[in-house]
This record gives C-alpha cells, structure tokens and sequence, in this order.
C-alpha cells in the first residue's frame, strides 16, 4: 500500500476537513494529495487534464460517468480523462482516521508521448494502434504501478533540480503500465464473446480451460500459431506482462477463490489451480497478498 513520506506533514497545511488539498506542481505534472477528516457526501472534483487517482488510506464511493458506483479502497487506482467530474461520499472518515488519496494530474502531450512510443515499439496484434484512455478505468495496482507511485511520492516532495526530469520518466512508464494493464483487462472482460476472433482472447480462454495442466510457451504460441519468440513479445507488449507472469496470475485468482471455501484444504486450493509445490505457491501468493494462504483462508473465515 502507498504510504505518505515525513516530507509531506512538514510541507501541508490544514486547512480543510473534507478534501484538504497539497499540491507539488511541476512542467508537466501536478501530485495533489487529498485528506478528509469527516464524513461527507456528493464533494464535486474535477480536473482539466487526464488524471490518476489512487487511494492512500480509508474508504471513499466514487460516483462517475459511465460506471456503477463503486467502494475505492487503499491499493486502487482510477484513471480519469480530462474535464471528467468525480462526485465523491467519505462514508467512514473521521479526525483520527482520514481518508487520504492523490491524483497525479499529467499534461496530454505526457499521455500522447506514451502512446506515441507504445506505437513504435509496435501496434497491437490485430492491427490496430494504441491509443489514449477516452474512459474511466478502475483497476487494482500490481506491484510495479504501486512502486512508481510511491517513488513519485517522494520526488514531487524532494529538493531536487532534476526532478522534472525523473518524474518525467516515471510518468512515462506508469502510462504506459496501466495503458497495457488497461489492454490486459479488455482482453479477459471479451474473452468470453470474441475468442475465436482474437488470438490473445482465445489463449486467454485456453490458459483458464486448462489451468492445472503444464502450460508452456511452445504449447501456447503453437495454440496462437505464432512463433515462440513473437508470441512472448507480442504478448508482453500488449497486456505488460509475460505469458507465464500471466498463468501465475490466474492461478492466484482461483486459489484465492478456493481458499475462501471452507470446505476446500489449502493442499486442494493450490493442486486444483495447477500448482504442484506448496512451498513455491506458499511465496507468490505471500507476495501479492503480503499473508500466508493459511492466514489469508482463516481471514476468510472470519469474513464469512
């Protein structure tokens, strides 16, 4: 989760219970860090450029065009294109417990400038180009975005002459994380409708139909009809992530669905999603989840 740095408390005034806002402005970017300190309904937001908003600490209902509402919580992230209105309820913030988020607002010549190198690293496998976020987008950070965020944290905050320039690289590379993130998440929401129409969305729904078994590169660029060495790239430029990260990734997915199951073992939850060494599902499932499967199953109990 992110954390705000020392930095920030020397640096922020008070003045405002609800939507109490500090802002480090840049050439090209502006990282607002936004803290409530009392409950509150329908606060209006909006910003001119395209924003990322990411939850800090508590809870917040975004209320926004085009979407059901939904609970944004520490570890989220929202992207939003410029002049979209958020209305916001703070339904648990209080004096000692704020809610805290950033918006990291970024100008469009940063956003077209990621696109631009997305395109010229290649266009997508279907033939079409990459092209900026016209929607919102609510995802959950993977470690890598979680990363970048928490360092630009500490650079807009930091005394630094070159700090426009390091910042400048590190938005470049989070645009491009959650353009490839967002790609990742249309593939798997169509992959259902449109399968025998794509070849990703068709591996996507091979990955899944045969979790448990060994699943190779060869067999899936075989299954693509691609070679081995396309397919891992295409693949990895498309949805930012490589085929076997990708495998791992849905097999948590099912072991955590399992696990919540009390009548499902931990031996049963990680041999059905296709893993064969507890020991190494034990460390990639405590790498995500920062617990133990068996913590993360007596949590759910406890849920339930």
């Amino acid at each position: 989760m992110l954390e705000l740095n020392l930095s920030h408390y020397q640096y922020r005034k008070l003045e405002n219970h609800v939507e109490n806002r500090t802002v480090h402005t840049l050439n090209h970017a502006e990282l607002n860090i936004f803290e409530t300190h009392q409950q509150a309904e329908q606060v209006m937001l909006r910003f001119s450029d395209p924003v990322l908003a990411s939850m800090i600490r508590g809870k917040k209902v975004m209320h926004l065009n085009g979407m059901t509402s939904f609970d944004f919580l520490p570890g989220e992230s929202v992207i939003l294109p410029g002049n979209e209105l958020m209305c916001i309820d703070f339904p648990e913030a209080t004096q000692n417990t704020p809610t805290q988020c950033l918006a990291l607002a970024f100008s469009h010549e940063k956003l077209n400038e990621a696109v631009a190198l997305l395109n010229h690293r290649g266009i997508k496998q279907d033939g079409t180009e990459w092209k900026t976020t016209d929607y919102n987008f609510h995802f959950t950070n993977d470690i890598a975005i979680n990363q970048i965020l928490q360092r630009l944290i500490f650079l807009f905050s930091e005394n630094h002459p070159s700090k426009d320039f390091f910042c400048d690289l590190m938005i470049q590379e989070l645009i491009i994380r959650i353009l490839q993130e967002e790609n990742k998440s249309l593939y798997i929401q169509r992959s259902q409708k449109l399968s025998n129409n794509n070849r990703f969305q068709f591996i996507i729904n091979y990955i899944r139909d045969n979790i448990r078994e060994q699943l190779s590169i060869d067999r899936l660029s075989e299954k693509a009809h691609m070679s081995e060495s396309n397919f891992y790239r295409t693949f990895k430029h498309e949805l930012g992530i490589t085929p076997n990260d990708f495998i791992i990734e849905e097999r948590l997915k099912l072991a955590e669905s399992l696990l919540k199951n009390k009548d499902i073992s931990i031996k049963e939850a990680y041999l059905s999603s296709g893993f064969n060494s507890f020991s190494y599902f034990s460390r990639v499932f405590k790498m995500k989840h920062k617990i133990s499967p068996t913590a993360y199953k007596q949590t759910a109990a406890i849920g339930k």
